[in-house]
């Protein structure tokens, strides 16, 4: 089985696991040192079986931190927008909310750290996402600190992995 087939075949299975609940990550994540510290940071709204990360939002933007989420564009790749309220966030791509146009743009460099969406994770920080590789791209050329916010039940001992993926910094378990 290459690859390819290994990693769809665990998105398979993955989908019959229940939806992420994550009443924790909010608290969680904000302890983080690198969070603490961080003037702006990556989020995504979570759709699906992701978690709810609007009190992730609220919580981040009541701290007086910058939060920019994702805007999917052609190539795979990912465009960081501020979004300032709830309200900023709009159907876009895939039937994931991403930020309205009138959002400002912001260089990758300017995130500090990134929570990262997964379908599953492993314990070396490798995750499992929904197969665009938008965020292998991303974190391929980050510096900061990234973050998967992943319960027990997606955390897996190893995937199969190709050149192309990227781990994250820290796998968050709860």
């Amino acid at each position: 089985m290459t690859v390819s087939e290994e990693k769809a075949a665990l998105r398979r299975w993955a989908a019959s696991l229940p939806k992420t609940e994550a009443a924790s990550l909010p608290e969680r994540f904000l302890s983080l040192s690198q969070v603490k510290a961080a003037r702006t940071v990556l989020l995504f709204d979570g759709v699906g079986t992701e978690p709810d990360t609007r009190p992730l939002l609220r919580a981040l933007l009541a701290a007086g931190k910058r939060a920019v989420y994702p805007m999917c564009l052609p190539g795979n790749r990912l465009e960081l927008r501020l979004v300032s309220a709830e309200a900023d966030l709009l159907p876009g791509r895939y039937g994931i909310p991403a930020p309205g146009p009138d959002c400002p743009v912001i260089p990758a460099e300017e995130v500090d750290a990134a929570l990262i969406p997964h379908v599953l994770c492993d314990r070396e920080g490798y995750r499992l996402g929904h197969g665009g590789g938008y965020y292998d791209r991303f974190l391929a050329g980050f510096r900061g600190f990234s973050v998967c916010f992943c319960p027990p039940e997606r955390l897996v001992d190893r995937l199969p992995r190709d050149r192309f993926d990227r781990p994250v910094s820290l796998v968050l378990t709860g």
